[in-house]
Order: C-alpha cells, then structure tokens, then sequence
C-alpha cells in the first residue's frame, strides 16, 4: 500500500521519513504523526495516513489523537513545576494536600510515591461502572477511601489509570484547578503547544479515531503484545472482582486495566473528559514541543530535571503490573513520574526520560543531546513502554541523522 506522507524533514533527517514510510508499507500503519527537535529547532515533522477506521478522513497537520499514557508525562510535569515553585513537596505527605486522602491507613504515603507507582493504589477499593471514569469527584473519593493493594513503599506497581486521578487531584488541591486546565494555561497555552486534557468539543472534528491491531500482527520489538493493548495480558485476568493481588497471578492487571473501565475511546464523553493518565489527544509537534522545554533546560530547573529522572525503584525490581505478559517488563526503573531508558527505547542515551501509551505512542527528552521526540498513531499496535517497532525505527532514524551533525552521548 502506498500512503503519502506528508511534512518536512532538515537534511540529514531523511532516514526519518523513509521509516515512517515503511511503517505504512510494512508495519500495518493506518494513520499516524512523528516529530523531533534537536537544540530546540523542528526538524522531523511528518504525517501521513487516515485518521478514520474507513480511510474516508485523511491525518492532516493538525490531527489529534489519543495518546493514552504518553499523557502521564504531561500530568507528571505538572507536579514538577509546583514542585520547583515551592508549592509541593515531594517527601509530604499526600494527605498534607488532600486531607481525604488519609483515611484506610494511608496518611504517611508522601508525594513520591504516587509519581513512581508505589503507593498500591492500582485500583479503587470495588469495580466501578462504566463512565465512572468521566467523574472525577466520585473517583477520587473512592481512591480516599481505598485501603492500598499492597504495603505502600515496598513495591511498585504500573497505575495505568489512577496515577492521573492521584497526581491530578494533588495538583487541583494546591491550584484550586483540574490538571487539564493547569497545563493549559501553564505549558501547553504559553508554548503553543497542542496538547489537551480534557479536549473541547469545539476541536472532536480534528480527532483520529482509534483502530484495533491487525489480528495475527505485532509490531513489538519483543514480539509479544504489550499489557495494556492485548489479550496477552488480558486473556487470561481473572474478571473483577478479586480479594487480592494473591487471587490469580494476572489480579494486578484485572485491578489496574478492568476496574477503572475508560469506556468508548472514540466517544465525545471520552475526549471531553479528564482522564490524565490516559487520555490526553495531542500532535506529535505538541508534545515534541513541551518535551524540547526539558531537553533545553527551560520550563523547570536543571535540579527538577535530575530529580525527575532519578531511578526510584529498588535495584531490578520488577512492576507488580507491567511484569505480565511485557518482557521488558520482569525489571523496570520508574523515575518520578516518567519511564527511564534502560532499554534504549529512547536511544542511546540512559539518561534520556519519557513516557509511552498503549498502542505504541511514545515521548521522550533527552538533554545531553538536546533531542525531544514525539509519535502518535491510531492503529493499535505494541506498547506502553517505546517498545513498539514503528518507533524503535524511527527513534533509530533520529539519532542517524544526529550522528551526522556530530557526536551523540550515549552509549
């Protein structure tokens, strides 16, 4: 199949553009968008493809598209520049902020641990129904009321879902405004940036609809599925609810992905929502944008930047959640709210930082090489993690093409 891909490439950028062609030649790609900065100056910036299921709608410039967890790194930020405002601490208890929050034994979890997925909050205490996702009040009122899935501090667990109600009721209890409306008029409104939390109505038309994966494919680098896309994880979860996370090796998965359910991904109640872990719609431009802040050094301090991607995990411990079903997975370093490069998903740089979602979007800085990068899609393929093979190549391409221009750091 030939797709037209559209935008510009800066010479020596041109491996770029030919990747992201062969992801619709070779990689089952049906829409999609990819866009890096070096030193801050645009120098991928391509789409191509259909932004509807039909092919009647085609990606423009300007299309949107959800971009699930990828949007945990836009969230994380948020905590970040309160935190070097002086307004949140980091080592605080949760309930300093948010009083409710101390009840069922959690008033001594401090800040960090929400941002590095250790608090054991993967899920409410019951299943909630379906659309309770679109009300934030009655979420974060049940995760106040939930007594941890596990001893706080003593492991980490991916929270696929309720980091974006944790985090973001923090950030609303010290701003007295949701997440979404923090970094738009904080980050992404001053930058220019396309990125929404929480998207208009006024801008559903610019969104690309999600497409399920093409049965019998994978697009992952592993070659398995990934947890939150599949049924690798998924197939065999025990249904909601479970006692505990001992009830069945894959319980952690039912609690973080089953019984917080986001419901139709292409619905306007979904868009319109806040659901700050998982359903940011945004450009790649955009969120190449606000991650060029932190590769330069502007937007927080050169300390929030160390501190944000300074490992928290406990040597190679793994994640109670992503570890089933995820090979990259059996050990994992969180940062504060950001996914580590131990793998070189990020390139060659370890100290590079970002955040993936389900389906294969990815995002990430790195500030030794003052690299930001962006791809988003609508064809649902492998991921949460950068995984996913039609950004392994593209992030490939990249640093190719910043070889030319010098010498790279990393490894």
């Amino acid at each position: 199949m030939t797709v037209r891909v559209h935008g510009t490439c800066a010479p020596g950028f041109e491996g770029v553009r030919a990747e992201f062609e062969r992801s619709f030649t070779e990689r089952g790609e049906l829409g999609a968008a990819v866009a890096a900065t070096v030193g801050g100056e645009l120098v991928v910036d391509l789409w191509g493809g259909d932004a509807a299921r039909s092919g009647a709608r085609p990606w423009e410039r300007d299309t949107l598209v959800n971009v699930y967890s990828t949007t945990k790194g836009m969230t994380a930020l948020c905590a970040h520049l309160l935190v070097d405002r002086g307004e949140l601490d980091l080592d605080a208890p949760v309930a300093r902020y948010w009083p409710e929050f101390a009840e069922a034994g959690k008033a001594d979890i401090p800040v960090r641990w929400l941002l590095s997925h250790r608090a054991g909050l993967i899920a409410p205490g019951e299943p909630m129904a379906q659309g309770a996702v679109y009300d934030w009040e009655k979420v974060t009122e049940a995760l106040a009321a939930t007594r941890p899935w596990w001893r706080p501090g003593t492991a980490q667990g991916y929270h696929a879902v309720t980091f974006g109600f944790l985090v973001g009721e923090v950030v609303r209890r010290i701003t007295g405004v949701s997440l979404g409306t923090f970094l738009r008029t904080e980050v992404t409104g001053p930058l220019g940036a396309d990125v929404h939390v929480g998207t208009p109505e006024s801008e559903h038309g610019r969104c690309a609809d999600m497409a399920p994966p093409v049965p019998g494919e994978t697009t992952s680098a592993s070659r398995e599925a990934p947890p939150s896309s599949s049924r690798t994880m998924l197939g065999d979860a025990p249904k909601p609810p479970v006692a505990g996370l001992s009830d069945h090796p894959m319980a952690p998965a039912t609690l973080a992905l089953q019984y917080l359910p986001l419901g139709d991904v292409n619905a306007a109640a979904y868009r319109c929502a806040e659901i700050p872990a998982a359903n940011g719609h945004a450009t790649a431009r955009g969120i190449a944008a606000v991650y060029a802040e932190l590769a330069c050094g502007r937007l927080l301090s050169s300390g929030a930047v160390e501190r944000l991607r300074t490992c928290q995990s406990d040597g190679d411990e793994p994640d109670l959640v992503l570890r089933v079903g995820t090979p990259l997975a059996e050990t994992w370093p969180w940062g504060l709210g950001y996914m580590l490069n131990q793998y070189g998903q990020a390139g060659p740089n370890p100290r590079a930082f970002g955040h993936g979602g389900a389906g294969g979007s990815y995002a990430f800085a790195d500030p030794e090489n003052g690299v930001s990068y962006a791809y988003v899609m609508n064809r649902m393929g492998a991921g949460t993690s950068g995984e996913d093979l039609r950004s392994v190549h593209l992030v490939g391409a990249l640093y190719e093409g910043l070889r030319e221009r010098g010498p790279v750091q990393g490894r």
